[in-house]
Order: structure tokens, then C-alpha cells, then sequence
């Protein structure tokens, strides 16, 4: 592959404006969550990011923990910066997370003051930057208080560590109450990173509305159900697919004739739209205009530019509409 910056990287891609913020995103973003650790391919890690600037794809998503190992992620990405990026951080959104198992003891875990501020430290060294763009607080913590989870973001913006601060995998009231304190620190919550895809709609019943009344974006991730909502699995489990190569995140019990049955109406639904199912899924997530951006993962360069494919056609008659949710039902 060329790895040489492309002059035109601006113009196939879409921006939207975060919230009531000033900072736009692109309508697809790149997570690192897989394909990016120490046991990756390093130039396939590279080519991903390359592909995914060239593209005008310019937010990418870590989280402390992203690898395997955790770690690495960062790491890896930090190092392709130095190499391949030297001139081009300001014009990239990079966020990174903590929340989940980090490191051994107390204070590796959960959303104390003690961990998030630590973790940070410890993922601007991995990926040699100043600052984040944006910091999230990876999912809730039941036991600490949600004041000081919230006060030790608004401390990463005091400290320069973050320009923003956002929420991730919080439900509609926990988000309303972290969006509030976040407000009265002087630190608007700039953003919410929740699950959401055709087969998983729980923001739908008050997340999107909270986000909306308080001018915070949202950007979900596991758009297509870690590639259920694709063409891959309608006749058999390729030998290549994440179930049967890890079986972590989606395991082959989860691909049930009943469910390899909906997924082929979608299908069927998707090609009368011109589209393939994936296009489809990412299209319909973008309908809304609560949405931000969509994160996407990718183990290959071309599943990058086949994604961006979905932003020609992001409008769904009723009847669309109404068949899809028919067909989920």
C-alpha cells in the first residue's frame, strides 16, 4: 500500500456538528477496540489508519484496555503517529477511555479519581501526545460517586490532559445526572458512546431523548453486532469470522436459525435499496440526526472504504422504516 497522505482526503467524507458543541466529527469514525494489539500485524495496523485518514476519516477511539495485551492499542497507534503522522495531529480527533480492568489492586478499575487520572497518565506515555481530544469514562461505577467520577473529568480539561469529556454505556438517568454535574463543574459533557445497532435499541427508550435535551452527541459502537448485520454469516460461519476465530464477543450460539432468518429479510430489504445489509445497518443509525457519528472496527483496509459506502444513502422511506421494524420484531 502507498502510505502517502492524500490531498482530496476531505472531500468523500461527511462532517457533523457534536451537540451543541464546536467540534465536528465525521458521520463514520474508526474504533480501535480489535485488529491493533502487540499480537496484530503492525503494517496492516498502519494500513487501517492510513485507509481510514486518506478517507477523511479523522476521530479515532482507543480505550486503555484496547489490545491484546491491554495497552497495545495505544502503543501501537502512538507509535504509527510518530512514524507515518508527524504534522497531522491537529488534524485528528483521538479519544481514549478507562472504567474496565486496567491493572492489578484497588485502584485499577471502576471510576475512581485515583484510576481515571492515573490511566490517562498512563495512555498519553503509550501514545506520546499532550492531550486527548476527548477522555470518556468507559461504563458506570455502582460503588464510587458519581461527583467524583465526574470531578476527575472536569479535572483532566483543568489540567490541559483532554479538550473533552464524554460518558460511555450509561443509562438514560445515570447519563442525565453525570451530563448535570458535568454542566455545573463548567465541563459539559461533550459526548455518549452507547452499544446500539438493529438488534440492540435500549437508547431508544430515553438515552437519545436526554442526549438531545442536553446538547450531547452520540456516537455508538458495535454498529453491525460485531458483523451479524452483514452477509457474512447467511450461509455458514466463515473459517476468517471473529466467531470462530475468538468467540469472545459473539459466539456461535448466539447465530441461530431464527436470528440467520431475520437477518436475511434484511437482506432482502437491503438490496431493493441498492445496498448491501452492512451499508444498510450503518445508514440506519445515521437516519437519526441525535446520531453523531457511527464507530466502526476493521480488520482490513477495504472494509474501511466499503463502510464509508453507506453515507450515499442515508434517508428510509416509512414503509422502510416500518418493515425493518416489522422484520425485527
Amino acid at each position: 500500500m502507498n502510505n502517502s497522505i492524500s490531498p482530496d482526503r476531505y472531500h468523500k467524507m461527511k462532517y457533523n456538528r457534536c451537540g451543541h458543541s464546536g467540534l465536528k466529527l465525521p458521520a463514520i469514525s474508526l474504533g480501535l477496540w480489535h485488529n491493533f494489539g502487540h499480537v496484530n500485524d503492525f503494517d496492516n495496523s498502519r494500513n487501517l489508519i492510513f485507509t481510514a485518514f486518506n478517507n477523511g476519516i479523522t476521530h479515532f477511539d482507543l480505550a486503555n484496555n484496547y489490545g491484546p495485551p491491554p495497552g497495545s492499542a495505544e502503543a501501537v497507534f502512538g507509535k504509527i503517529l510518530q512514524e507515518n503522522f508527524q504534522g497531522y495531529r491537529d488534524e485528528m480527533v483521538i479519544s481514549s477511555k478507562a472504567g474496565y480492568t486496567m491493572w492489578d489492586g484497588p485502584y485499577g478499575d471502576w471510576g475512581s479519581k485515583k484510576y481515571l487520572v492515573s490511566s490517562l497518565d498512563q495512555s498519553l506515555k503509550r501514545m506520546k501526545l499532550d492531550y486527548v481530544d476527548i477522555f470518556y469514562h468507559h461504563r458506570p461505577d455502582p460503588e464510587t460517586p458519581l461527583e467524583e467520577t465526574m470531578d476527575a473529568l472536569s479535572l483532566m480539561v483543568q489540567q490541559g490532559k483532554a479538550l473533552y469529556v464524554g460518558i460511555s454505556n450509561y443509562q438514560a438517568p445515570e447519563a442525565e445526572k453525570a451530563i448535570k454535574i458535568l454542566k455545573e463543574n463548567g465541563t459539559p459533557c461533550l459526548i455518549h458512546q452507547p452499544k446500539y445497532s438493529m438488534f440492540e435499541r435500549w437508547v431508544e427508550g430515553g438515552l437519545l431523548d436526554v442526549l438531545e435535551q442536553n446538547g450531547v452527541g452520540c456516537i455508538p459502537f458495535s454498529p453491525l453486532a460485531q458483523g451479524l448485520l452483514t452477509d457474512k454469516y447467511l450461509h455458514g460461519i466463515p473459517a476468517d469470522s471473529r466467531v470462530a476465530t475468538s468467540g469472545v464477543f459473539l459466539k456461535e450460539s448466539s447465530i441461530t436459525p431464527e436470528k440467520i432468518e431475520v437477518i436475511s429479510k434484511l437482506n432482502d430489504l437491503a438490496r431493493t435499496r441498492q445496498q448491501k445489509l452492512s451499508h444498510m445497518a450503518l445508514s440506519w443509525i445515521l437516519k437519526d440526526q441525535r446520531i453523531t457519528s457511527v464507530l466502526i472496527g476493521a480488520s482490513k483496509p477495504e472494509q474501511i472504504t466499503d463502510a464509508i459506502m453507506a453515507l450515499d444513502h442515508t434517508t428510509f422511506s416509512d414503509e422502510e422504516i416500518k418493515l425493518i421494524d416489522q422484520i425485527l420484531a
